[in-house]
């Protein structure tokens, strides 16, 4: 089958060796962009053949960090699927069948080599300036199956002598290999090692291979991954030709990288610890007790994580910032990936927050805020806790801005802000005041809209300064020269308190000066 009529079918693969970083939550969402935009299938496959470098709680963290984004697999380890198994270390029985299938068709080859042979080796050549390299030109002269009898080979693996398969890689030869975002790149073979395939220790393959065989069993095809993974598309391409698979073998994407807010580099948590900003998408207590922050505890909604990381790397094409996931998935194309880093701006991850701040349902806003009065001892119906959200989420960055942004609502003010005092409580103002809350007293119907039509015909029939008259009504209210629309605020605080805080601002501070 062409690989232009196969069905589309692309895997998320990470290995539980720690949090999943945002940058890996992007490889996973360009995936799912991917997929979803050519009514194709988005698999997780966790890769778990390092046995050494894995971290407990890692795996469910990846998990819980996808759903929380909203990227949801068709076929995975939670989901199930016709290639199941989907968690490598439970197909390793797998591997050693095609690592054997490389050996016998000359492509791969037996390395007896203890670690403290090897050392020496990597000493010997230090010594003199150079790099020791597992290649063509020594493999022939160490302890292979490629110098050994065959007689010999079999014995050391019957008695239980330590081994792993190497591939053989070819020598001074060009391969062309083809990345959808790079185009095409050729790297001569000479200045490859033989990498190690499968590891007799602890029966398990390395990545390489593990990856290669499950990508076609899987059916994968598009690899779509990071940067870093570009120097392993040599061996890949071979290990697909050495297989007899070029013919349906994937065709790969390697995407940029995300780099630090300011000078060069990869961004990294070091970063986010250095600079206060988290770089996972959920906290993160690594198994020593450490803990690092995450974008879903430090208020950020999914949606607008999700929204920064698309547009850290590919490009809409439009100025059009603001998009939900049914649009990602709409526009999203390789095509317009780049291929230069794309440079993480804190800030910006703030800014698309307060955007979808503003888009939310207050109802959502309000249950939301609900726990932080709770936290101040204020207990609120959720009617009143969304229509305050409604009348705030403007000014917001976060739900935790709320209480900020509203405590006078909560708590009357017993003191007045001296200096709005000085500039707006003086002359006829409080007799304005007095005759303004006379008016409010007379209103059955306090919604805002209602208020500040009697009111502002009020002030216009009476010729009043309607900078003095609303000033002073804030005074009055909310104690300081804070807080949104005053009418708002009334019809939030009721006439009864809003008359209340009236009558103790009237009885409490001077009757003009």
């Amino acid at each position: 089958m062409s690989k232009e009529i196969r069905r589309v079918r692309v895997r998320f693969a990470p290995s539980p060796t720690g949090p999943l970083h945002m940058g890996g939550v992007r490889t996973a969402l360009y995936n799912y962009l991917f997929a979803r935009h050519n009514g194709g299938d988005f698999i997780i496959r966790i890769e778990d053949t390092d046995s050494n470098r894995y971290v407990p709680g890692a795996e469910a963290y990846i998990f819980e960090a996808l759903k929380w984004c909203g990227i949801h697999a068709d076929e995975g380890v939670e989901e199930g699927g016709p290639h199941a198994p989907y968690r490598q270390s439970q197909r390793k029985e797998i591997y050693l069948e095609y690592a054997l299938r490389l050996v016998e068709s000359g492509n791969a080859y037996y390395a007896f080599d203890s670690s403290d042979a090897l050392n020496a080796l990597r000493q010997e050549k230090e010594s003199c300036g150079e790099t020791f390299s597992y290649n063509y030109s020594v493999r022939e002269q160490l302890d292979t199956s490629l110098r050994l009898p065959p007689e010999e080979v079999a014995r050391r693996i019957e008695r239980g002598d330590q081994w792993v398969i190497r591939f053989k890689m070819p020598e001074n030869e060009e391969v062309h290999m083809n990345d959808l975002i790079r185009g095409e790149v050729t790297v001569n073979t000479s200045t490859l090692d033989d990498k190690v395939l499968y590891k007799s220790a602890d029966s398990l393959p390395t990545y390489h291979l593990a990856n290669i065989v499950d990508d076609h069993l899987m059916e994968i095809s598009h690899v779509i991954r990071g940067e870093e993974w570009l120097p392993s598309l040599p061996l890949h391409y071979l290990l697909y030709r050495a297989f007899g698979w070029s013919d349906t073998q994937p065709q790969f994407a390697h995407l940029p990288l995300l780099l630090k807010p300011t000078g060069h580099g990869k961004l990294s948590k070091r970063d986010g610890d250095k600079m206060g900003f988290p770089v996972f998408p959920l906290q993160w207590t690594s198994p020593e007790g450490e803990v690092s922050h995450g974008y879903r505890e430090e208020g950020y909604f999914p949606e607008a994580f999700i929204n920064m990381l698309a547009l850290l790397g590919w490009n809409p094409g439009t100025e059009q910032e603001i998009f939900d996931m049914d649009e990602l998935i709409g526009l999203f194309s390789l095509e317009r990936v780049g291929k230069s880093g794309a440079r993480f701006t804190p800030e910006k991850t703030k800014w698309f927050n307060a955007q979808y701040m503003h888009r939310r349902d207050n109802r959502e806003l309000g249950k939301a805020f609900l726990p932080i009065l709770r936290e101040h001892g204020v207990e609120c119906s959720l009617e009143k806790a969304a229509l305050i959200a409604g009348f705030i989420k403007s000014r917001a960055t976060f739900v935790s801005d709320f209480w900020d942004l509203s405590s006078f609502l909560f708590i009357a003010p017993t003191s007045f802000e001296e200096k709005t005092v000085v500039k707006y409580w003086k002359g006829e103002n409080p007799s304005h005041i007095a005759a303004l809350r006379e008016l409010l007293a007379g209103i059955d119907d306090f919604t805002n809209t209602n208020t500040e039509a009697i009111c502002h015909e009020w002030i216009v029939a009476n010729g009043f300064s309607m900078g003095q008259i609303m000033n002073s009504f804030r005074l009055a209210v909310v104690g300081a020269s804070k807080g949104f629309g005053m009418y708002e605020v009334c019809e939030v605080l009721g006439k009864e308190e809003t008359l209340r805080r009236l009558d103790y601002a009237l009885a409490t501070l001077p009757q003009g000066m």
